[in-house]
Protein backbone atom coordinates (compact mmCIF):
# COMPACT_ATOMS: atom_id res chain seq x y z
CA UNK A 1 0.00 0.00 0.00
CA UNK A 2 1.61 3.12 -1.48
CA UNK A 3 1.69 6.34 0.78
CA UNK A 4 -1.22 8.04 -1.28
CA UNK A 5 -3.69 5.46 -0.20
CA UNK A 6 -2.51 5.66 3.52
CA UNK A 7 -3.22 9.33 3.55
CA UNK A 8 -6.33 8.97 1.61
CA UNK A 9 -7.21 6.23 4.38
CA UNK A 10 -6.52 8.87 7.01
CA UNK A 11 -8.29 11.64 5.58
CA UNK A 12 -11.51 9.20 4.90
CA UNK A 13 -11.43 8.12 8.30
CA UNK A 14 -11.37 11.89 9.52
CA UNK A 15 -14.47 12.84 8.01
CA UNK A 16 -16.16 9.62 9.35
CA UNK A 17 -14.89 10.69 13.09
CA UNK A 18 -15.79 14.27 12.83
CA UNK A 19 -19.42 13.09 11.30
CA UNK A 20 -20.43 11.85 15.10
CA UNK A 21 -21.98 15.39 15.70
CA UNK A 22 -21.38 17.74 13.30
CA UNK A 23 -19.80 17.97 10.14
CA UNK A 24 -18.64 21.80 11.36
CA UNK A 25 -14.78 22.43 11.42
CA UNK A 26 -14.18 19.52 9.73
CA UNK A 27 -11.26 21.21 8.12
CA UNK A 28 -10.34 19.01 5.47
CA UNK A 29 -11.39 18.37 1.92
CA UNK A 30 -10.58 15.88 -0.69
CA UNK A 31 -7.97 17.72 -3.19
CA UNK A 32 -5.65 16.78 -5.55
CA UNK A 33 -3.02 17.96 -3.42
CA UNK A 34 -3.65 15.52 -0.82
CA UNK A 35 0.12 14.09 -0.99
CA UNK A 36 0.63 17.32 0.54
CA UNK A 37 -1.65 16.82 3.89
CA UNK A 38 -0.61 15.69 7.01
CA UNK A 39 -2.48 14.21 9.85
CA UNK A 40 -1.50 14.13 13.60
CA UNK A 41 -3.03 12.26 16.64
CA UNK A 42 -2.60 13.27 20.71
CA UNK A 43 -4.09 12.20 23.69
CA UNK A 44 -4.66 14.85 26.48
CA UNK A 45 -5.19 14.28 30.23
CA UNK A 46 -8.51 16.69 31.30
CA UNK A 47 -8.94 18.00 34.72
CA UNK A 48 -12.92 17.88 36.68
CA UNK A 49 -13.86 18.51 39.59
CA UNK A 50 -17.85 19.01 40.98
CA UNK A 51 -18.74 22.42 41.81
CA UNK A 52 -22.24 23.33 44.04
CA UNK A 53 -25.30 25.43 41.84
CA UNK A 54 -26.94 27.03 43.64
CA UNK A 55 -29.79 28.11 41.74
CA UNK A 56 -30.43 27.64 37.81
CA UNK A 57 -32.98 29.66 35.36
CA UNK A 58 -36.30 27.97 35.94
CA UNK A 59 -38.00 28.14 32.46
CA UNK A 60 -40.59 25.26 32.07
CA UNK A 61 -43.39 23.89 31.40
CA UNK A 62 -43.66 21.75 33.92
CA UNK A 63 -43.92 21.80 37.40
CA UNK A 64 -42.65 19.63 40.26
CA UNK A 65 -43.81 19.37 43.35
CA UNK A 66 -43.01 17.13 46.32
CA UNK A 67 -40.35 16.06 48.65
CA UNK A 68 -37.91 12.83 48.36
CA UNK A 69 -34.72 11.43 50.05
CA UNK A 70 -32.00 10.41 47.33
CA UNK A 71 -31.11 6.79 48.68
CA UNK A 72 -27.85 6.96 47.04
CA UNK A 73 -26.62 9.89 49.41
CA UNK A 74 -29.26 10.90 51.57
CA UNK A 75 -29.83 14.40 50.59
CA UNK A 76 -33.59 15.81 50.65
CA UNK A 77 -34.92 17.17 48.08
CA UNK A 78 -38.17 19.80 47.91
CA UNK A 79 -40.08 20.87 44.97
CA UNK A 80 -42.42 23.74 44.77
CA UNK A 81 -44.01 25.79 41.96
CA UNK A 82 -46.22 28.41 41.12
CA UNK A 83 -48.34 28.78 38.14
CA UNK A 84 -50.88 31.01 36.67
CA UNK A 85 -53.77 30.44 34.79
CA UNK A 86 -55.26 30.92 31.05
CA UNK A 87 -59.00 30.55 29.20
CA UNK A 88 -58.96 29.31 26.07
CA UNK A 89 -59.71 32.71 23.26
CA UNK A 90 -62.71 33.76 22.80
CA UNK A 91 -64.15 32.62 26.27
CA UNK A 92 -67.18 33.60 27.35
CA UNK A 93 -70.00 32.27 29.43
CA UNK A 94 -73.41 31.74 29.17
CA UNK A 95 -76.12 34.61 29.24
CA UNK A 96 -76.87 35.63 33.31
CA UNK A 97 -80.08 34.55 33.32
CA UNK A 98 -79.75 31.12 32.26
CA UNK A 99 -77.00 30.10 35.39
CA UNK A 100 -79.33 28.01 37.72
CA UNK A 101 -76.79 27.83 40.97
CA UNK A 102 -78.31 30.78 42.95
CA UNK A 103 -77.93 31.50 46.65
CA UNK A 104 -80.58 31.83 48.43
CA UNK A 105 -80.49 35.85 47.61
CA UNK A 106 -81.08 34.89 44.25
CA UNK A 107 -77.10 35.70 43.43
CA UNK A 108 -75.19 33.41 41.47
CA UNK A 109 -73.03 30.69 42.77
CA UNK A 110 -70.54 28.12 41.71
CA UNK A 111 -71.60 24.60 42.99
CA UNK A 112 -68.32 23.79 43.42
CA UNK A 113 -64.40 24.90 42.50
CA UNK A 114 -61.17 22.70 42.22
CA UNK A 115 -57.74 22.92 40.97
CA UNK A 116 -56.86 19.54 39.57
CA UNK A 117 -52.92 19.09 38.81
CA UNK A 118 -52.46 16.35 36.07
CA UNK A 119 -49.26 14.71 36.01
CA UNK A 120 -47.79 12.36 33.37
CA UNK A 121 -44.75 11.48 35.69
CA UNK A 122 -43.38 11.22 38.56
CA UNK A 123 -40.61 9.87 40.93
CA UNK A 124 -40.87 7.72 44.08
CA UNK A 125 -43.98 5.85 46.08
CA UNK A 126 -47.47 7.06 44.36
CA UNK A 127 -48.91 6.11 47.74
CA UNK A 128 -46.47 8.10 49.93
CA UNK A 129 -48.79 9.97 52.08
CA UNK A 130 -47.76 14.17 51.50
CA UNK A 131 -49.05 17.76 52.47
CA UNK A 132 -49.40 20.82 50.64
CA UNK A 133 -50.79 24.24 50.76
CA UNK A 134 -52.69 26.21 48.22
CA UNK A 135 -51.47 30.04 48.24
CA UNK A 136 -53.27 32.72 45.66
CA UNK A 137 -50.79 35.30 44.54
CA UNK A 138 -51.48 38.86 45.26
CA UNK A 139 -49.32 40.19 42.23
CA UNK A 140 -48.68 38.09 38.92
CA UNK A 141 -44.98 37.36 38.59
CA UNK A 142 -43.16 40.24 36.18
CA UNK A 143 -43.70 39.74 32.80
CA UNK A 144 -40.11 39.37 31.43
CA UNK A 145 -37.95 39.16 34.39
CA UNK A 146 -35.97 35.71 34.73
CA UNK A 147 -36.89 34.07 37.64
CA UNK A 148 -33.96 31.20 38.91
CA UNK A 149 -34.95 28.12 40.74
CA UNK A 150 -34.18 29.31 44.35
CA UNK A 151 -37.15 32.28 43.39
CA UNK A 152 -39.85 32.25 46.78
CA UNK A 153 -43.00 34.38 46.12
CA UNK A 154 -43.37 33.84 49.66
CA UNK A 155 -40.37 35.37 50.83
CA UNK A 156 -40.80 38.23 48.10
CA UNK A 157 -44.03 39.74 48.89
CA UNK A 158 -45.90 37.67 46.09
CA UNK A 159 -48.58 35.94 48.28
CA UNK A 160 -51.80 38.24 49.09
CA UNK A 161 -51.97 38.16 52.99
CA UNK A 162 -55.94 37.23 54.06
CA UNK A 163 -56.51 35.74 50.34
CA UNK A 164 -56.76 32.14 49.88
CA UNK A 165 -55.03 29.62 51.95
CA UNK A 166 -55.68 25.76 51.50
CA UNK A 167 -53.98 22.95 53.08
CA UNK A 168 -54.05 19.22 51.39
CA UNK A 169 -53.40 15.96 52.38
CA UNK A 170 -52.37 13.67 49.27
CA UNK A 171 -51.01 10.46 47.35
CA UNK A 172 -50.20 10.38 44.23
CA UNK A 173 -52.74 7.40 43.35
CA UNK A 174 -56.20 8.54 44.92
CA UNK A 175 -57.00 4.61 44.52
CA UNK A 176 -60.96 5.78 45.56
CA UNK A 177 -61.42 8.38 42.42
CA UNK A 178 -59.41 6.29 40.34
CA UNK A 179 -62.00 3.22 40.90
CA UNK A 180 -64.55 5.47 40.52
CA UNK A 181 -63.49 7.08 37.27
CA UNK A 182 -62.93 3.71 36.02
CA UNK A 183 -66.28 2.98 36.97
CA UNK A 184 -67.64 5.92 35.26
CA UNK A 185 -65.71 5.34 32.09
CA UNK A 186 -67.14 4.50 28.94
CA UNK A 187 -65.47 2.54 25.84
CA UNK A 188 -65.42 5.89 24.18
CA UNK A 189 -63.71 7.95 27.03
CA UNK A 190 -60.38 8.53 27.40
CA UNK A 191 -57.93 6.45 30.52
CA UNK A 192 -58.00 8.12 33.51
CA UNK A 193 -55.28 10.97 33.92
CA UNK A 194 -53.38 10.67 36.82
CA UNK A 195 -53.92 14.17 38.86
CA UNK A 196 -53.58 16.03 42.38
CA UNK A 197 -57.64 17.37 43.20
CA UNK A 198 -57.56 20.04 45.78
CA UNK A 199 -61.27 21.61 46.43
CA UNK A 200 -61.73 25.40 47.16
CA UNK A 201 -64.95 25.28 48.46
CA UNK A 202 -64.53 27.03 51.65
CA UNK A 203 -65.51 30.45 52.06
CA UNK A 204 -63.43 33.36 50.18
CA UNK A 205 -62.98 36.78 50.84
CA UNK A 206 -61.65 38.84 47.88
CA UNK A 207 -59.43 42.06 48.19
CA UNK A 208 -62.81 43.97 48.17
CA UNK A 209 -64.02 42.43 51.23
CA UNK A 210 -66.76 40.49 49.27
CA UNK A 211 -67.08 37.05 50.67
CA UNK A 212 -68.41 33.88 48.85
CA UNK A 213 -69.98 30.32 49.42
CA UNK A 214 -66.50 28.81 47.33
CA UNK A 215 -63.49 30.64 44.73
CA UNK A 216 -65.60 29.82 41.90
CA UNK A 217 -68.35 31.76 42.85
CA UNK A 218 -66.01 34.82 43.28
CA UNK A 219 -64.79 33.72 39.42
CA UNK A 220 -68.53 33.76 38.50
CA UNK A 221 -69.91 36.75 39.55
CA UNK A 222 -66.24 38.57 38.91
CA UNK A 223 -67.00 37.79 35.17
CA UNK A 224 -70.46 38.85 34.80
CA UNK A 225 -69.54 42.42 36.98
CA UNK A 226 -66.43 42.14 34.50
CA UNK A 227 -66.31 40.55 31.35
CA UNK A 228 -63.43 42.79 30.39
CA UNK A 229 -61.08 41.05 32.90
CA UNK A 230 -61.92 38.08 30.74
CA UNK A 231 -60.95 38.81 27.57
CA UNK A 232 -57.20 37.59 27.93
CA UNK A 233 -55.04 36.01 29.82
CA UNK A 234 -53.19 39.46 30.71
CA UNK A 235 -56.31 40.68 31.72
CA UNK A 236 -57.34 38.08 33.89
CA UNK A 237 -54.16 37.49 35.60
CA UNK A 238 -53.96 41.21 36.57
CA UNK A 239 -56.94 41.59 37.82
CA UNK A 240 -58.75 38.39 38.84
CA UNK A 241 -56.36 35.67 39.48
CA UNK A 242 -52.66 36.50 39.71
CA UNK A 243 -51.75 32.87 40.18
CA UNK A 244 -51.26 29.90 43.13
CA UNK A 245 -48.71 28.58 44.53
CA UNK A 246 -48.25 25.19 45.65
CA UNK A 247 -45.68 24.41 48.69
CA UNK A 248 -44.76 21.22 50.56
CA UNK A 249 -45.45 21.50 53.93
CA UNK A 250 -44.98 17.42 55.15
CA UNK A 251 -44.92 13.79 53.79
CA UNK A 252 -41.90 12.29 52.20
CA UNK A 253 -41.49 10.07 49.22
CA UNK A 254 -42.64 11.14 46.06
CA UNK A 255 -42.12 13.86 43.39
CA UNK A 256 -44.93 15.04 40.82
CA UNK A 257 -43.96 16.28 37.38
CA UNK A 258 -46.81 18.63 36.56
CA UNK A 259 -47.90 18.81 32.83
CA UNK A 260 -51.25 20.65 33.38
CA UNK A 261 -52.94 22.61 36.23
CA UNK A 262 -56.50 22.94 35.98
CA UNK A 263 -58.96 25.14 37.57
CA UNK A 264 -62.68 24.16 37.43
CA UNK A 265 -65.69 25.23 38.07
CA UNK A 266 -68.84 23.59 38.23
CA UNK A 267 -72.66 25.05 38.50
CA UNK A 268 -75.85 24.51 36.78
CA UNK A 269 -77.53 26.13 33.62
CA UNK A 270 -81.37 25.76 32.48
CA UNK A 271 -81.62 23.90 29.20
CA UNK A 272 -84.79 24.06 28.15
CA UNK A 273 -86.32 24.57 31.31
CA UNK A 274 -83.93 21.70 32.65
CA UNK A 275 -81.26 22.60 35.33
CA UNK A 276 -78.16 20.53 33.74
CA UNK A 277 -74.45 20.44 35.18
CA UNK A 278 -72.27 22.49 33.27
CA UNK A 279 -68.35 22.81 34.00
CA UNK A 280 -65.98 26.21 33.17
CA UNK A 281 -62.17 26.08 33.40
CA UNK A 282 -59.23 27.68 33.11
CA UNK A 283 -55.63 25.71 32.26
CA UNK A 284 -52.17 26.06 32.49
CA UNK A 285 -50.31 26.50 29.56
CA UNK A 286 -46.98 27.47 27.68
CA UNK A 287 -48.45 30.93 27.35
CA UNK A 288 -48.49 31.54 30.71
CA UNK A 289 -46.15 31.50 33.17
CA UNK A 290 -45.03 29.08 35.49
CA UNK A 291 -41.76 28.22 37.95
CA UNK A 292 -40.57 25.55 40.19
CA UNK A 293 -38.51 26.29 43.28
CA UNK A 294 -36.07 24.15 44.32
CA UNK A 295 -34.46 23.47 47.94
CA UNK A 296 -31.24 21.33 47.79
CA UNK A 297 -29.78 19.87 51.40
CA UNK A 298 -26.80 21.77 51.30
CA UNK A 299 -25.05 19.83 54.05
CA UNK A 300 -24.82 16.89 51.59
CA UNK A 301 -24.38 19.06 48.49
CA UNK A 302 -20.75 20.21 50.16
CA UNK A 303 -20.13 16.49 50.79
CA UNK A 304 -20.32 15.35 47.54
CA UNK A 305 -18.48 18.28 45.92
CA UNK A 306 -15.68 17.42 48.11
CA UNK A 307 -15.12 14.32 47.23
CA UNK A 308 -12.17 14.30 45.03
CA UNK A 309 -12.89 10.23 43.31
CA UNK A 310 -15.58 10.99 41.13
CA UNK A 311 -17.62 14.49 39.98
CA UNK A 312 -21.77 14.51 40.10
CA UNK A 313 -24.23 15.61 38.04
CA UNK A 314 -27.12 16.27 40.34
CA UNK A 315 -30.71 17.45 38.99
CA UNK A 316 -32.49 19.84 39.45
CA UNK A 317 -30.11 22.39 40.62
CA UNK A 318 -27.79 20.72 42.61
CA UNK A 319 -23.95 20.00 41.28
CA UNK A 320 -22.74 20.60 37.42
CA UNK A 321 -19.56 18.79 36.39
CA UNK A 322 -16.63 21.75 35.74
CA UNK A 323 -13.55 20.38 33.15
CA UNK A 324 -10.56 21.90 32.65
CA UNK A 325 -9.68 21.74 28.78
CA UNK A 326 -6.21 21.26 28.17
CA UNK A 327 -5.77 24.38 25.81
CA UNK A 328 -2.33 25.47 25.82
CA UNK A 329 -1.31 21.56 25.70
CA UNK A 330 -3.32 20.93 22.56
CA UNK A 331 -2.10 24.13 20.60
CA UNK A 332 1.30 23.32 21.29
CA UNK A 333 3.21 23.68 18.29
CA UNK A 334 -0.31 23.41 16.21
CA UNK A 335 -0.74 27.30 15.77
CA UNK A 336 -1.04 26.75 11.92
CA UNK A 337 -2.97 23.72 12.14
CA UNK A 338 -6.25 22.61 11.83
CA UNK A 339 -8.30 21.14 14.98
CA UNK A 340 -10.16 17.99 13.07
CA UNK A 341 -11.49 16.47 15.75
CA UNK A 342 -11.35 17.07 19.60
CA UNK A 343 -13.49 14.19 21.37
CA UNK A 344 -14.06 13.81 24.87
CA UNK A 345 -15.85 11.04 26.72
CA UNK A 346 -17.30 11.10 30.01
CA UNK A 347 -17.52 7.67 31.77
CA UNK A 348 -20.63 7.04 34.05
CA UNK A 349 -19.94 4.92 37.01
CA UNK A 350 -22.50 2.50 38.63
CA UNK A 351 -24.60 2.59 41.42
CA UNK A 352 -23.08 1.62 44.41
CA UNK A 353 -26.71 0.36 45.73
CA UNK A 354 -29.32 -1.29 44.37
CA UNK A 355 -32.84 0.51 45.23
CA UNK A 356 -35.81 0.97 43.18
CA UNK A 357 -35.81 4.93 43.56
CA UNK A 358 -32.33 5.06 42.74
CA UNK A 359 -32.63 8.35 40.71
CA UNK A 360 -32.11 7.96 37.10
CA UNK A 361 -29.05 9.34 34.92
CA UNK A 362 -29.96 12.70 32.83
CA UNK A 363 -30.57 11.97 29.24
CA UNK A 364 -29.26 14.79 28.12
CA UNK A 365 -26.18 16.91 29.12
CA UNK A 366 -24.83 20.18 27.77
CA UNK A 367 -20.86 21.53 27.75
CA UNK A 368 -21.22 25.46 27.85
CA UNK A 369 -18.27 27.51 28.70
CA UNK A 370 -18.25 27.96 32.29
CA UNK A 371 -18.43 31.89 32.17
CA UNK A 372 -21.57 32.02 29.74
CA UNK A 373 -23.70 29.80 31.81
CA UNK A 374 -26.16 32.73 32.79
CA UNK A 375 -26.59 34.48 28.97
CA UNK A 376 -27.19 31.31 27.43
CA UNK A 377 -30.34 30.16 29.41
CA UNK A 378 -31.36 34.03 30.48
CA UNK A 379 -31.52 34.89 26.80
CA UNK A 380 -33.00 31.23 25.77
CA UNK A 381 -30.31 29.81 23.59
CA UNK A 382 -29.43 26.96 21.96
CA UNK A 383 -26.50 25.03 21.43
CA UNK A 384 -24.65 25.51 18.12
CA UNK A 385 -21.72 23.12 18.15
CA UNK A 386 -18.84 26.05 18.23
CA UNK A 387 -18.80 26.75 22.01
CA UNK A 388 -21.84 24.95 23.10
CA UNK A 389 -22.64 21.38 22.11
CA UNK A 390 -25.37 18.42 23.46
CA UNK A 391 -25.25 14.99 24.38
CA UNK A 392 -27.19 12.18 25.22
CA UNK A 393 -26.74 8.74 27.68
CA UNK A 394 -25.57 5.49 25.92
CA UNK A 395 -27.03 3.30 28.40
CA UNK A 396 -25.13 0.56 26.32
CA UNK A 397 -21.37 2.50 26.69
CA UNK A 398 -22.47 3.99 29.67
CA UNK A 399 -21.18 7.35 28.74
CA UNK A 400 -21.68 10.46 27.42
CA UNK A 401 -19.29 11.18 24.71
CA UNK A 402 -19.08 15.22 23.27
CA UNK A 403 -17.54 13.87 19.64
CA UNK A 404 -16.38 17.54 18.13
CA UNK A 405 -15.43 20.28 20.52
CA UNK A 406 -12.29 21.59 18.40
CA UNK A 407 -14.20 24.64 17.66
CA UNK A 408 -14.47 25.41 21.66
CA UNK A 409 -10.49 24.74 21.74
CA UNK A 410 -9.60 27.24 19.14
CA UNK A 411 -12.30 29.87 20.25
CA UNK A 412 -10.24 29.69 23.63
CA UNK A 413 -6.96 29.64 22.51
CA UNK A 414 -8.09 32.52 20.60
CA UNK A 415 -10.02 34.19 23.06
CA UNK A 416 -6.60 33.65 24.83
CA UNK A 417 -4.38 35.22 22.30
CA UNK A 418 -6.31 38.54 21.84
CA UNK A 419 -6.84 39.13 25.40
CA UNK A 420 -3.13 38.63 25.94
CA UNK A 421 -1.90 40.94 23.39
CA UNK A 422 -3.90 44.14 25.36
CA UNK A 423 -4.23 43.04 29.08
CA UNK A 424 -0.91 40.80 30.41
CA UNK A 425 -3.17 40.06 32.68
CA UNK A 426 -6.03 39.00 31.30
CA UNK A 427 -5.47 35.06 32.65
CA UNK A 428 -5.99 36.55 36.21
CA UNK A 429 -9.36 38.52 35.06
CA UNK A 430 -10.97 35.89 33.21
CA UNK A 431 -9.83 32.79 35.59
CA UNK A 432 -12.17 30.32 33.94
CA UNK A 433 -11.14 31.04 30.06
CA UNK A 434 -10.37 27.51 29.65
CA UNK A 435 -13.24 25.69 31.76
CA UNK A 436 -16.55 24.26 30.54
CA UNK A 437 -19.90 23.46 32.74
CA UNK A 438 -21.53 20.11 32.19
CA UNK A 439 -24.81 20.50 32.92
CA UNK A 440 -28.67 18.42 32.48
CA UNK A 441 -30.85 19.56 30.21
CA UNK A 442 -34.04 19.46 28.14
CA UNK A 443 -33.71 19.79 24.89
CA UNK A 444 -36.83 20.10 22.35
CA UNK A 445 -36.63 19.82 18.32
CA UNK A 446 -39.73 20.26 15.73
CA UNK A 447 -39.48 18.39 12.19
CA UNK A 448 -39.92 20.80 8.98
CA UNK A 449 -39.64 18.57 5.79
CA UNK A 450 -36.90 16.56 6.45
CA UNK A 451 -35.32 18.49 8.74
CA UNK A 452 -35.08 18.36 12.46
CA UNK A 453 -34.36 21.48 14.10
CA UNK A 454 -33.48 22.51 17.90
CA UNK A 455 -35.83 25.19 18.45
CA UNK A 456 -35.01 25.45 22.63
CA UNK A 457 -32.41 24.04 25.73
CA UNK A 458 -33.70 24.61 29.50
CA UNK A 459 -32.32 23.79 32.56
CA UNK A 460 -33.75 19.71 33.28
CA UNK A 461 -35.41 20.75 36.63
CA UNK A 462 -36.34 17.06 36.82
CA UNK A 463 -34.73 14.81 39.38
CA UNK A 464 -31.25 13.17 37.72
CA UNK A 465 -27.82 12.09 39.39
CA UNK A 466 -24.85 10.61 37.56
CA UNK A 467 -21.06 10.02 39.03
CA UNK A 468 -18.78 10.53 36.55
CA UNK A 469 -15.54 8.93 36.17
CA UNK A 470 -12.83 11.99 37.46
CA UNK A 471 -12.25 14.50 40.20
CA UNK A 472 -9.63 16.38 41.54
CA UNK A 473 -7.88 13.06 42.86
CA UNK A 474 -8.18 11.05 40.20
CA UNK A 475 -6.64 11.35 36.11
CA UNK A 476 -8.74 9.03 34.13
CA UNK A 477 -10.03 11.41 31.56
CA UNK A 478 -8.57 12.17 28.07
CA UNK A 479 -9.83 13.97 25.64
CA UNK A 480 -7.91 12.93 21.91
CA UNK A 481 -7.35 14.74 18.85
CA UNK A 482 -6.68 14.64 15.24
CA UNK A 483 -4.72 18.00 13.29
CA UNK A 484 -4.01 18.24 9.98
CA UNK A 485 -2.16 20.80 8.11
CA UNK A 486 -1.30 21.24 4.06
CA UNK A 487 2.71 20.95 3.51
Amino acid sequence: MNNKILTLFAVLSLILISCDETTENIGVSLTDNVDHLEVASSFFNVTSRSVAVDSVVSRNTTGYLGRIRDPETGAYITGDFMTQFNMLEGYSLESKDSIASRDENGEIIADSCEIRLFYTSYYGDSLATMKMTVLEMDRPMTEGVVYYSDFDPEENGYIREGGLHKSHTYSLVNTSELEEKNREKTSSEDSYINNICIRLNDPYTDRNGVTYNNFGSYLLRTYYDHPEYFKNADQFIRNVLPGFYFKMTGGLGSMAYVSVPQLNVYYRLYKNGVATSHTTLFNGTEEILQTTKVTNDPEIINQLVNDGSCTYIKGPAGIFTEITMPVDEIMAGHDNDTINTAKLVLHRMNNTIHNDYVLPAPKTLLMLEADSVASFFEKGKVANYKNSFLTSYSSSLNTYSFSNIGAMISHMYASKKAGLQSDPDWIVHHPNWNKVLIMPVKSNYVTMGNMTILTSVTNDMSLSSARLVGGYDQQQIQMSVIYSKFK
